[in-house]
């Protein structure tokens, strides 16, 4: 069954299958919560029962409408081969597709709104069971593109279901809250983040350890055991500690001009640098250290450059900004 391997949110996946069971599916959701718990894996489960021609309401996830519900094809855009599952996020269609000059850098348009949604919502669904809107990052819609999908999102046509992912509620406007039905997603508790990285084939002390830094997200449990993820962010980690040491600007400029457009790889570099401050200012504090203040500084620089990357900030300006504080709180 599709909602049989959602770990960790039995009261949301208990919602949702009592509303398929009943068939009363609200028409827009709004599954809440932090990232990597979950949220798209219960959406595409969704999406697959409203579309299952197998005769099961929580889906049989063996007809071909489940299952192309979920396989998701080669091409470009990389979305769900299933025509009445679809997908919706900042800079999954080239431009051209959505009648723009340029990808979508800071937020979801209005353009894509229109073509990808308003121009298949005012039609039936292509094999007439249902069709599914995920909106990845909704709280990413611009003004123009959350107005744009009001009108729809309150009075959709039959069989039309929207599905927003947020993790930053506080982000998303006024009136698309009030639109959308809220299904809460909580933390993942430590034991099912190592049930997780176990099934993935990670030794249990080593998923013991990721499961407890990771803040109930399965997707920082899995990069705290990737090899690869944990070399890069050491080396961001050292780098930018040793620019803060370097006599001018040149290995910050250089460490800025490096970096990932990749904002999740970006986050999680970003808080292993200020775990390292933490942890930097806890010892010389112990010690009765003066330093403990000057970490304790640069920890919340660190803080508000993760802020500025949530708020789209360009990845080179927020680092080279941070770093020009870094190395001012240093002198």
């Amino acid at each position: 069954m599709p909602f049989d391997s959602i770990l960790g949110q039995p009261a949301a996946v208990g919602t949702l299958t009592h509303s398929l069971r009943s068939g009363r599916v609200h028409h827009a959701l709004r599954f809440e919560g932090p990232d990597g718990v979950g949220k798209e894996m219960t959406a595409l489960a969704l999406a697959q029962a409203l579309v299952c021609t197998g005769g099961d309401p929580l889906g049989c996830g063996t007809c071909s409408a489940c299952r192309r519900a979920i396989t998701i094809g080669e091409g470009t855009p990389a979305v769900p081969l299933h025509p009445d599952v679809i997908f919706v996020e900042r800079g999954l269609y080239p431009p051209e597709a959505i009648g723009r000059r340029t990808m979508e850098a800071q937020d979801i348009s209005v353009d894509q709104i229109r073509t990808v949604v308003l121009e298949h919502a005012a039609f039936p669904p292509h094999e007439g069971r249902a069709r599914v809107f995920i909106i990845r990052r909704a709280e990413e819609l611009n003004a123009s593109a959350a107005n744009a999908l009001l009108k729809t999102l309150e009075e959709p046509g039959p069989g039309t279901h929207f599905i927003l992912l947020v993790s930053r509620p506080s982000r998303l406007i006024s009136t698309i809250q009030s639109r959308t039905l809220r299904v809460r997603f909580a933390p993942l508790p430590e034991a099912v983040l190592v049930q997780i990285l176990e099934r993935r084939g990670v030794a249990p002390d080593v998923a013991t350890k990721a499961a407890s830094l990771a803040a109930g997200s399965a997707s920082a449990a899995i990069d705290l055991v990737d090899a690869d993820a944990t070399r890069e962010r050491d080396a961001f980690v050292e780098g930018v500690l040793n620019a803060i040491k370097s006599p001018d600007m040149t290995a910050s400029l250089q460490l800025a001009e490096s970096r990932s457009r990749d904002k999740h790889a970006l986050r999680g570099q970003l808080e292993a640098l200020a775990a390292r401050f933490a942890m930097s200012g806890r010892e010389a504090a112990c010690r009765d250290d003066c330093r403990a203040l000057a970490d304790a500084a640069k920890y919340q620089i660190v803080l508000q450059a993760m802020r500025e990357l949530e708020r789209n900030a360009s990845p080179a300006l927020l680092i080279e900004t941070m770093m020009m504080r870094l190395r001012a709180e240093d002198r």
